[in-house]
């Protein structure tokens, strides 16, 4: 794990604005004002939090992992990397960081990827892209499967072999690290906080997560 970028925010849990905890496979959906500080925050370690964002004033503009992985000229997010936009709009800055890395190529589970990647008794389990479909539809804003759009993987561990192929594998985050976003303007974010238990990017054993916020003149 590369540590070079590694940063501690200077917000105090204590002062925030909203504080949530997000259970285990379950989604979590929250509109994002400009200059609002976002902070995720791996409770008990080695769990995966798959998110998307999307323009709040256009949900056809929406986070781009091809963009930011070329903008930034890194397959792995962390501190001061810009998430783009499909439009080439910036929606969140990456402000501090104490897990060192995150995925954004392997994607979001789905009960087809179970079936194809395990067993086919693995399709009925839950999987990040029933728990962003139920966010869109309890936000209920007109959006639905279609809008699922690439997503980030805070935490997960991907790594790349030298053939290209992507590996899952233990994670690379431990209790209590976070990573911190800075809105660039007002944004949507959709979490599905991963209920996979068929390999290691939970270490088998999925967990709740803190999302906090603090107001953009803290």
């Amino acid at each position: 794990m590369d540590t070079t970028n590694l940063k501690l925010s200077p917000l105090d849990p204590e002062t925030a604005h909203n504080s949530y905890v997000v259970q285990a496979g379950d989604p979590f959906v929250l509109e994002i004002a400009k200059g609002q500080f976002v902070r995720i925050v791996d409770l008990e370690g080695n769990q995966a939090v798959d998110t998307i964002f999307y323009n709040a004033r256009d949900y056809s503009d929406r986070y781009s992992a091809q963009d930011t992985i070329r903008e930034q000229s890194n397959i792995y997010l962390t501190t001061e990397t810009r998430l783009l936009s499909t439009n080439g709009n910036l929606l969140l800055t990456i402000v501090a960081d104490t897990c060192g890395r995150h995925d954004t190529l392997g994607g979001a589970c789905a009960a087809e990827s179970n079936m194809v990647r395990y067993d086919l008794g693995k399709r009925y389990m839950h999987a990040c892209r029933n728990s962003f479909l139920k966010g869109l539809q309890l936000w209920n804003h007109g959006m639905e499967k279609k809008d699922i759009t690439s997503n980030i993987n805070f935490f997960m561990n991907v790594p790349v072999t030298s053939e290209g192929q992507l590996t899952f594998e233990d994670g690379v985050s431990d209790a209590g690290k976070y990573v911190e976003l800075q809105a660039d303007m007002d944004v949507l974010m959709v979490i599905s906080n991963c209920p996979q238990l068929n390999n290691p990017c939970n270490g088998y054993n999925p967990t709740p997560v803190q999302i906090l916020v603090w107001e953009a003149n803290v």
